[in-house]
């Protein structure tokens, strides 16, 4: 049987219990609420659809029911928390169907018996929906919860104890009215000794649970602070890792990451954690936990990861121990892995990092996305500092061929769910890639393995997904979560990454500019310039100044854009404030957006057959071209229609909203009638309580005078009583004085039977001792003739030895002058030794100078040379002077002659 038709039946079923609740009718719907038990059911509750959301309501509303029968209450409740396995699942059942507030309710209704199976495993199921979910005091059933819960957390039923705690830290966790209301109830100082007394118990899933209340609730008071201070908090850190690291089960290890998050959230706490001796061995060993094939387990591990590098003291200690190099086993193991991982020692921690990245396990890919997100963070924080180590440049060399493999694999065809989340992962991938590209050395490696054909082709995805041939299917600017938006986003995060490498990767920037002029960028860019997001705004930012100067870019068509997505906002800002009430349920959507879409198409036809022809629009066409013109209309249009379809939206949503009141008003009613019938009921038990105190007030004044009476009986047996305690204590000290002596005499016989055996045993030594001595006497005689014999013997050899050491004093003072020449001789014989050494090196001295000399000597011959060429020169010169001076003191005196001669 298929879901669909389980589900009809469970519906009709329903309707027959509340019309009439017979036990036949109750069988068949816990018959069929079974029967939907069975089924596969996941994704139901989130999917929207109109069958599975009224089979949750009539469920939800019967739980409730303080006339539906425990067991049935048990079978639905069973099956609205498998309904609720996933987290989507979960918020719808918290939120739309206010489940937790019908759970309280049935809780309240058996206050009287906490320990019954329906009220633990309400419990149990509000522990599950309540985690990571803010739920506020004032809804339906809270307070009488809470107080619940503070009553049976003092009790001593262990068996209740634990999911109480469970579900009290859930509501006090990041939940301020909650937080309040406890602290503003009479009992809540017994409320926090009970707690600390639970800090004691053997059970770690109890205190880590404790510690998660008092860490909610007294973390910035007095309390807290004498709770965590300075000589307490290294404990807690190591019992929380401890936790974490040896945990038995998820649901232990969630809770303590959980408690650890909530304290790093106080600076004095993180400053502490950054101070402990053993913070990264600890660290070390909860990274190990990434090598376990268990999502939840690394979903957690990455969230208390990502905790820590929110404090500035621990982010750098954490860049230390995730990029630490692996040691030899593993390093060998990371050059197995292939082509381009083998450029050094590979960081242990932070391969088990890159391995989430493309894991194959089921339910990874929120870890990815955690994964890439911490790796941001910390590549940020390694590649702020003055120098870049190289086991980080070895460790981005490993990463970038597994962060750019899952780039790839995107396909439209597969459906939105497979869009959206490549779309998560291309925004990821490329924030981290634009981290790396922030320092030279890395960014080189990321231009060595990107090319502008991935890029191109990404973008070329993105813009196909975002658009279609018809401007009517643009997206509007809608939510966050949108998958237009999300297109849109890992459009820009590429876009961006290729404005970084365009001048290091071939080929990249002109296809960066070719993209920023293509039109269906225009839509992207709007999204990010109108976006509500800083990060976005400054993206759409940057890249419009790039994309200004172009000659194609289309300008007019992204101002028409972002005037359309602003008016847009405005209408819905003007739309929420009027809270128009919806009177009748709008039609199926279906037709109505056909209908909308083939209207504006035709619109949209006819306005281009007036525009080709010349009929309108003649004054624009001066200006500007006419396909710009074109496109502003059609982009106009395109947003005339998505407003319209975000009207509808709204109208449905009003709708349900108006049935979803219409039930809870209907629940009020009833509530209210069974208010009133409790009321009634305790105003007779007031009557019949007023009449019993009259009866008991009588019996009361005899019971006085018996009470007398037992008094006056009460001292006479208290002064016998006396009596007797003092003979009673007499006779203890007699028969005390009476087992010392008896005491005394038995180890006194004790010790004389020893003594004789003793006496026994050393008078048969004595004999023993007298017979050997005998013996030992002739043996002496003996041994005396055969020394004096051997003395004898000593004396002959001692003389013999003598003339021996005589020959012997000889024979060395001839070795000794021996030793003596043979000395001399070798003295001499280094003597001549170093004296030809010296020769030889005076020789190759006299050899190498006698080769100077002749170097010298040819040298001078040819300055001599020289020389007398120069001095043959100089003599001819002065021939031809003194010719010319004779010849001009030819005509002087001849004095003046002889002088010159004389000089000369």
């Amino acid at each position: 049987m298929d879901i669909t038709t389980c589900l009809k039946s469970l519906l009709l079923a329903i309707q027959q219990y509340r019309d009439s609740r017979t036990a036949q009718h109750s069988a068949q719907l816990q018959k069929q609420v079974e029967e939907v038990s069975s089924l596969k059911c996941d994704n139901l509750v989130s999917s929207g659809q109109f069958l599975p959301s009224e089979c949750v309501s009539e469920l939800v509303e019967l739980a409730g029911n303080p006339n539906t029968s425990p067991a049935l209450t048990s079978s639905i409740i069973s099956l609205l928390a498998q309904l609720g396995s996933d987290d989507a699942s979960r918020e719808v059942l918290h939120s739309s169907y206010n489940l937790t507030s019908t759970l309280a309710a049935v809780i309240h209704h058996h206050s009287n018996t906490p320990g019954e199976p329906l009220v633990l495993q309400c419990l149990q199921v509000l522990q599950k929906l309540t985690y990571n979910t803010r739920t506020f005091q004032f809804t339906n059933y809270i307070r009488e919860l809470i107080s619940f819960l503070l009553t049976n957390i003092q009790s001593q039923n262990e068996d209740i104890i634990m999911p109480c705690l469970g579900l009290m830290a859930n509501l006090c966790r990041d939940n301020p009215s909650v937080q309040c209301h406890i602290k503003s109830m009479e009992n809540v100082r017994q409320f926090y000794r009970t707690l600390i007394n639970f800090l004691a118990h053997n059970s770690l899933t109890v205190v880590i649970f404790t510690l998660s209340i008092l860490a909610s609730l007294t973390l910035n008071e007095k309390v807290g602070e004498k709770l965590f201070e300075a000589k307490n908090i290294h404990q807690t850190f190591q019992l929380v890792f401890n936790i974490i690291v040896n945990g038995d089960g998820t649901l232990t290890r969630k809770y303590s990451v959980d408690l650890l998050v909530d304290l790093l959230k106080s600076p004095k706490i993180a400053d502490y954690l950054s101070r402990y001796q053993h913070f990264s061995a600890c660290v070390s060993q909860v990274l190990g936990l990434l090598h376990l094939k268990d999502h939840d387990s690394a979903t957690t591990v990455l969230q208390l990861l990502l905790a820590m590098c929110s404090a500035a003291g621990l982010r750098s200690q954490l860049c230390d121990v995730v990029f630490r190099p692996a040691g030899p086993r593993l390093r060998a193991a990371g050059h197995r892995q292939g082509p381009g991982m083998d450029g050094g020692p590979k960081p242990e921690c932070g391969l088990a990092l890159v391995q989430w990245l493309s894991s194959p396990v089921e339910g990874a890919e929120k870890c990815s996305l955690q994964t890439l997100q911490l790796l941001t963070e910390l590549l940020e924080e390694s590649l702020g500092a003055e120098s870049v180590s190289e086991s980080t440049l070895s460790f981005v060399e490993m990463l970038l061929p597994v962060a750019l493999g899952l780039l790839k694999g995107l396909d439209p065809a597969k459906g939105d769910a497979h869009l959206r989340k490549h779309c998560h992962r291309i925004t990821h991938v490329s924030t981290l890639l634009l981290a790396l590209c922030c320092e030279e050395s890395t960014r080189s490696l990321v231009s060595a393995q990107v090319s502008a054909q991935l890029c191109l082709s990404q973008v070329e995805v993105l813009l196909s997904c975002c658009h279609s041939n018809s401007p009517l299917t643009c997206p509007p600017p809608v939510s966050g979560n949108d998958l237009s938006q999300l297109c849109a986003e890992a459009l820009l995060k590429t876009l961006e990454l290729m404005s970084r490498l365009r001048q290091q990767v071939k080929d990249m920037e002109t296809s960066f500019y070719r993209m920023l002029q293509d039109q269906r960028t225009v839509t992207p860019l709007s999204l990010a310039l109108t976006s509500h997001h800083r990060e976005h705004v400054q993206t759409g930012l940057a890249l419009l100044l790039e994309a200004t100067p172009l000659p194609d870019f289309p300008s007019l068509v992204l101002g028409e854009s972002i005037a359309a997505n602003n008016a847009y906002r405005q209408r819905e800002a003007e739309l929420s404030a009027k809270r128009v009430a919806v009177q009748d349920v709008p039609p199926p959507r279906t037709n109505t957006s056909m209908m909308d879409a083939s209207s504006a198409y035709r619109s949209v036809s006819s306005l281009v057959e007036k525009i080709q022809t010349g009929m309108e629009l003649q004054e624009p066409t001066k200006d500007s071209p006419l396909s710009e013109i074109i496109d502003v209309y059609e982009q106009k249009l395109a947003g005339f229609a998505s407003k319209e379809s975000r009207l509808q939206d709204l109208l449905e949503a009003k709708a349900l909203a108006l049935s979803q009141a219409d039930r809870l008003i209907a629940q009020y009613r009833l509530q209210r009638a069974q208010a009133e019938a409790e009321a009634r009921k305790l105003a007779g038990l007031l009557k019949d309580a007023e009449r019993r105190r009259e009866d008991l007030q009588g019996q009361l004044s005899s019971q006085v005078l018996e009470g007398e009476r037992s008094k006056a009986d009460m001292e006479e047996l208290l002064q016998h009583n006396a009596r007797l305690q003092r003979d009673s204590e007499e006779h203890q000290t007699l028969k005390g004085a009476y087992n010392a002596l008896l005491n005394r005499f038995t180890d006194t016989e004790r010790l004389l039977k020893e003594l004789q055996a003793a006496h026994i045993s050393l008078s048969k030594q004595s004999d023993t001792l007298r017979k050997s001595h005998e013996a030992l006497q002739q043996h002496k005689d003996k041994v005396t003739a055969e020394l004096q014999e051997r003395e004898e013997e000593i004396r002959s050899l001692q003389l013999d030895v003598q003339k021996k050491n005589g020959d012997v004093a000889g024979l060395r003072a001839e070795l000794r002058s021996r030793e003596e020449t043979l000395k001399e001789k070798d003295r001499e014989r280094r003597d001549l030794e170093e004296t030809v050494d010296v020769l030889r090196k005076e020789l190759n001295r006299t050899e190498q100078a006698r080769k100077d000399a002749s170097i010298k000597a040819s040298s001078l011959e040819l300055q001599k040379s020289q020389l007398e060429a120069k001095l043959k020169q100089k003599e001819d010169e002065l021939n031809k002077h003194s010719a010319m001076i004779a010849m001009i003191h030819s005509l002087s005196s001849g004095k003046l002659k002889s002088d010159v001669n004389l000089s000369l």
